[in-house]
């Protein structure tokens, strides 16, 4: 059995965090996840994808970001049941709660928190009829390293960030570069689109909306698309990739039978306080979670693990009574296991 104070589903860059603010507290946190590395899709789906809206980055690979976030929270010595899918729980006479994996290891926490993301997921996949044919062979679904396109034709469908993003990102990779859109309108970040538009005026991406891929051509691998613009006749585009990234189609999976309230695929929480669910002592925080307003950005996130660790300490402490201070002040055990004391008010005289 598996002891710990918050034992945290998933360990994507939410649930990372949440070791972090949970050992500001003097909390203990274990992580569960069925992936065999730390990370959630920021290592296993896209490790080499730029995100641009991290606080203080401008820019950072989703792999780095895992790295920077590992090593943040290694101080506070979390542990890990990795390759492994969190399966059932059940509530103890005391309040705490019994979480037990695929594969039978048990865990014992007051307090769970629920970080995973969007859950079990598979990619969408476009309703071409012989795509299924070119996988692994010219048609990905997900980019893991883009060296794999150095110098090489890619077309990418979509009108979301991820579609947006890669665009600009392979765009100092890939001999060349289109994007295809079934609309004049994209649903991705107003600066990812604009940099699209500058991109295509400067002659480095090739956009063609509105438009669909309709067939691939090829024997053995991908040779090139059918595209269909505007409702006119198909033509043939020369490529060597076709990359249609429409999204993940996500499920719960066990967490669903958990007796949580469900609404759309994601779990409903108390956004008022702290992202508690409808069961006392179990919380969600991340993607996984839904409310009026919600989000779906790593910082939301990270925002909802602070609150939520809060309110745990109350339920682990509820006779203590915490102050919070800002780390700049109270000091962090650093790094190296010493600790990091805020700098002394230096008076000068003025003579």
């Amino acid at each position: 059995m598996i002891k710990t104070d918050i034992l945290i589903i998933g360990a994507g860059p939410t649930g990372l965090f949440t070791v972090f603010e949970a050992g500001l507290l003097k909390l203990k946190c274990h992580l569960i996840d069925a992936l065999p590395q730390p990370g959630g899709q920021c290592s296993e789906i896209y490790p080499k994808k730029p995100i641009y809206d991290i606080p203080g980055f401008p820019e950072i690979l989703a792999g780095q970001l895992t790295d920077n976030l590992l090593e943040q929270c290694k101080q506070f010595q979390p542990g890990f049941t990795l390759g492994e899918r969190a399966e059932t729980i059940d509530k103890q006479e005391d309040g705490s709660f019994i979480v037990t994996t695929n594969k039978g290891t048990k865990h014992h926490a007051p307090i769970v928190a629920i970080a995973g993301g969007l859950g079990s997921f598979e990619p969408r996949k476009p309703p071409i009829p012989n795509i299924g044919d070119f996988e692994d062979k010219g048609v990905e679904y997900i980019i893991r390293d883009p060296e794999v396109y150095r110098d090489k034709k890619v077309v990418i469908a979509g009108g979301g960030d991820s579609a947006l993003d890669w665009s600009i990102f392979l765009t100092d990779v890939a001999s060349s570069v289109t994007l295809v859109h079934r609309r004049n309108e994209f649903r991705g970040a107003l600066d990812s689109v604009d940099k699209v538009q500058e991109l295509k005026d400067a002659g480095k991406i090739n956009l063609i909306t509105p438009a669909e891929v309709k067939g691939i051509e090829g024997d053995d691998k991908v040779t090139g698309v059918s595209i269909v613009q505007n409702g006119e006749d198909a033509f043939i585009l020369e490529t060597d990739h076709f990359i249609p990234l429409f999204g993940l189609s996500p499920k719960l999976g066990p967490i669903a039978n958990w007796g949580l309230e469900i609404e759309k695929n994601a779990i409903k929480v108390d956004n008022t306080l702290d992202y508690q669910t409808n069961i006392p002592g179990i919380f969600a925080i991340g993607d996984v979670n839904t409310y009026p307003g919600k989000l779906k950005l790593i910082l939301c996130g990270f925002h909802e693990a602070t609150l939520m660790c809060q309110s745990a300490y109350k339920i682990i402490h509820p006779d203590k009574k915490y102050v919070m201070k800002y780390t700049t002040v109270g000091g962090v055990e650093g790094f190296d296991g010493t600790k990091k004391e805020a700098p002394k008010a230096v008076v000068k005289k003025i003579e």
